[in-house]
């Protein structure tokens, strides 16, 4: 894409932006959603809890402050794969295998209003336990955010690209307990500070859109980016037939139990120019890399040949997704397309232009017992062009007090070749075999 077309969609967006914040003053009140949620704000007392925001720990005219924290321990079993794996470049690696309970992760969350019921904030301490001693260990992050009217919220900060479904926002309600499959890891974007704008276009369509410094900023400093920011991704969501679909509108599984068909359509874009120096390690927080499919990353030094390296390129990614909620019973998939190219090369230029990968992810579950017991088989598959790597997963969630404050899960992962992997996850890059966790997890 040549430079003026890049600033040109870097315009658009922020037009779009600034444009939807303006007829916004013209509404005479907020929906009836938002009088709900801004009565409950003002008049909660100090104690009171909120799902997805916490216990009210402050309360006053000038503002509140909720506290909510998320912690979970996992049992890791990966004795069951292989011992190595080859690439396709015919490179040998060694796989360590793990076998460890951890506190896994940690999250600390202060959220509420300031001034005005409107205006929000959220600060977070984020800590990665499996990277104990290294730089990546703890992250501590935030956001802002102005509520207009329910078709424009503006937010500044560290912030997930909406570049897939599991980067909407509905974190940590998922089937599994936080790792995605091996599809949506490989494809997705990550976190980056930028700023973005969020909201209803009407009521059963709603947008996401954000404008970054990277795909995956978080163990980044400053001094690594460039100076481009043409990092932009957005995402549409239709709700067709309720109008909803469970919290947040992207949860998976039917843990609300519709007794009404609800569905879901999603699309989703990414476009990134990203630089070899601004990369995340292995060990980062909940980071991406751009990788072949075969688990190798594009920037290593002499992967195409003795001498080549590759300094940029261009991620671009699309995805739709679709799924169905009805009686405790979900049936929810998403589709993949990423291509790389517009590359910067030092040395022995390239035998290609361009870096095509597709896949998808299909999962299933039902409440056995309605908020007490959830079953799931779920499947991913990559198409690359170093490699089709994919997995299988059969597992259960059991929820003791009925609620999504506490579950228990556990599950059964078989890897084939898996192209992603690190310490916060339960698969590592290459693994073909078993691996089981079990894991209790808080969320309140």
């Amino acid at each position: 894409m040549p430079t003026i077309q890049i600033y040109f969609l870097r315009t658009i967006c922020f037009t779009f932006i600034i444009l939807l914040s303006i007829p916004s003053y013209a509404q005479d009140k907020p929906s009836s959603l938002q009088q709900t949620s801004t009565s409950n704000d003002s008049t909660d007392q100090a104690g009171s809890y909120t799902p997805m925001l916490g216990t009210k720990v402050a309360n006053t005219k000038f503002g509140d402050v909720n506290l909510r924290f998320y912690t979970y321990v996992r049992y890791l079993n990966q004795l069951g794969l292989e011992s190595e794996y080859t690439n396709s470049f015919g490179q040998t690696f060694d796989i360590k295998k793990r076998q460890d309970v951890m506190l896994q992760k940690a999250l600390i969350f202060f959220g509420g209003w300031f001034l005005d019921q409107k205006f929000r904030y959220l600060l977070y301490v984020w800590t990665n336990n499996t990277a104990q001693g290294q730089l990546a260990q703890v992250v501590v992050a935030g956001l802002i955010s102005y509520n207009f009217n329910k078709h424009f919220t503006l937010v500044g900060g560290t912030i997930g690209l909406p570049g897939v479904r599991s980067t909407e926002g509905q974190f940590p309600n998922w089937l599994t307990v936080d790792n995605r499959m091996i599809s949506d890891e490989f494809f997705r974007p990550s976190y980056t500070m930028g700023i973005g704008a969020k909201g209803k276009i009407v009521d059963e369509l709603g947008y996401q859109i954000m404008i970054g410094n990277n795909l995956s900023q978080l163990g980044i400093d400053a001094g690594q980016l460039d100076n481009s920011f043409n990092t932009v991704s957005m995402s549409l969501a239709y709700f067709p037939t309720t109008g909803e679909y469970g919290m947040m509108n992207s949860s998976y599984g039917d843990f609300e139990n519709h007794q009404e068909v609800a569905t879901r359509l999603g699309a989703h874009f990414t476009r990134s120019d990203e630089d070899r120096q601004g990369q995340p390690t292995n060990s980062a927080f909940d980071n991406v890399q751009i990788r072949l499919s075969d688990g190798s990353v594009i920037f290593t030094p002499d992967l195409f040949g003795a001498g080549t390296q590759i300094d940029k390129a261009r991620y671009q990614m699309t995805s739709f997704d679709a799924g169905v909620k009805y009686n405790g019973f979900a049936l929810e998939g998403e589709y993949y397309l990423r291509w790389v190219n517009n590359f910067r090369v030092t040395g022995p230029p390239l035998t290609f232009d361009q870096l095509t990968d597709n896949g998808f992810q299909l999962q299933g579950s039902g409440m056995i017992f309605p908020q007490t017991l959830q079953l799931f088989l779920t499947g991913s598959k990559i198409f690359g062009e170093y490699g089709n790597p994919w997995e299988l997963r059969a597992g259960l969630n059991w929820f003791p007090f009925n609620n999504r404050f506490a579950r228990f899960n556990a599950q059964y992962i078989y890897t084939n070749k898996s192209p992603v992997g690190g310490l916060s996850l339960p698969y590592t890059v290459g693994g073909t075999g078993s691996v089981y966790t079990l894991d209790f997890e808080i969320n309140f």
